[in-house]
């Protein structure tokens, strides 16, 4: 498999992967404008926690590289303006937001230095995240991979890999690690209703991996439990709350009952940068709903229901932390019972400063 970014700087513009066209094309498209980059996140061509961290940060700095100021703080009233636009894309993945609140502080915090050196700051700054991040996931396999035993079966839900960060993966950055390893894996992905992350997009990354895969429908999981055909379960996280609560991709809490009742572990692989420390539980963390044509049809073309059905489409549900084994993290592996600890102890995510308008 040729190498591929999720997400970069490039030509003075972000370069992103259109995750709507795979698996039958594999499309780079150059964003100049945070409208642009706006719908892009909410028409999911960009998606992953850690990779709309990147977007956010960059996003900060797409919305502020042209600003002509005279001083900060003639600036800072159109980055609050870029910052509440960007927050307002999709309101459950913490990593978003901690880009845009990173890029926020460096600003805040250079106020004394010239404006076209914010700008520069800013950059720089987004620029160093992007290696962080890409560094965080290598990390997370290294840690993760020492729980894969050779022959494992490993069930997945949506897409924690590369498409959802930047070249590596969370959930999937595990598996290719203990590939390389020389462990014999078999990973079965669920295909993750409504739109589908399992079955175009984990499956064409693992495919192209080498790495054995099948697809299965949502509803399956329990009968292969059932059947003995699991082992692990490992997924991705788009928010953690202070108590160990993980938002994740819709259908998560379900495959963790399952785990639970069936005696199979059940890990979450994060970042540090998606652990949200001002959220004390996952009853607080904001559930994005999206639009009914999502589930009342397929990937928007064909109709499967009528139009005027009521829908319910969270993107997300919230699985307990006493359902969850361990969350593998870039700071190790943590069982849900020392999040608030280990929070305190290592987390240096961005401080908080909330949304402009507060």
């Amino acid at each position: 498999m040729k190498r591929i970014q999720t997400i970069e700087w490039q030509k003075n513009k972000i370069k992103i992967i259109d995750q709507t066209k795979l698996p039958q094309k594999l499309l780079y498209i150059y964003i100049k404008d945070i409208k642009t980059l706006w719908q892009a996140i909410k028409q999911m061509k960009i998606r992953g926690a850690p990779a709309l961290g990147i977007a956010g940060a960059l996003g900060i700095y797409l919305g502020i590289k042209d600003i002509e100021a005279k001083n900060f703080k003639e600036f800072k009233e159109r980055l609050d303006k870029v910052a509440r636009y960007l927050f307002a894309c999709r309101p459950t993945a913490r990593n978003l937001f901690y880009g845009i609140e990173r890029m926020y502080n460096v600003a805040v915090g250079n106020k004394d230095k010239s404006v076209l050196k914010i700008k520069e700051l800013i950059l720089e700054e987004a620029k160093k995240m992007i290696e962080e991040e890409k560094d965080s996931c290598y990390k997370i396999a290294s840690y993760g991979a020492r729980l894969i035993k050779d022959k494992d079966r490993v069930l997945t839900i949506c897409n924690a890999g590369i498409l959802a960060t930047l070249d590596y993966g969370t959930a999937l950055g595990i598996i290719y690690k203990a590939r390389q390893e020389g462990k014999r894996l078999r990973v079965f992905a669920c295909e993750t209703r409504p739109l589908l992350q399992g079955s175009r997009l984990t499956a064409w990354e693992l495919k192209q991996k080498g790495i054995d895969v099948t697809v299965i429908c949502d509803n399956m999981a329990a009968t292969l439990m059932q059947q003995g055909k699991i082992d692990k379960v490992i997924t991705g996280a788009d928010r953690i709350a202070a108590n160990g609560d993980v938002a994740n991709k819709i259908g998560t809490y379900n495959l963790a009952i399952l785990a639970k009742f069936h005696r199979i572990p059940f890990y979450v692989a994060a970042p540090i940068t998606t652990f949200d420390r001002r959220i004390k539980s996952g009853k607080d963390i904001p559930i994005e709903e999206r639009d009914k044509k999502e589930v009342i049809t397929l990937l928007g073309k064909i109709r499967i229901a009528p139009c005027n059905v009521k829908v319910f489409n969270p993107a997300f549900d919230v699985t307990p932390n006493n359902l969850i084994t361990a969350i593998i993290t870039d700071k190790g592996i943590i069982p849900p019972k020392n999040i608030r600890d280990t929070l305190s102890a290592k987390a240096k995510g961005a401080p908080r400063w909330g949304h402009p308008s507060d």
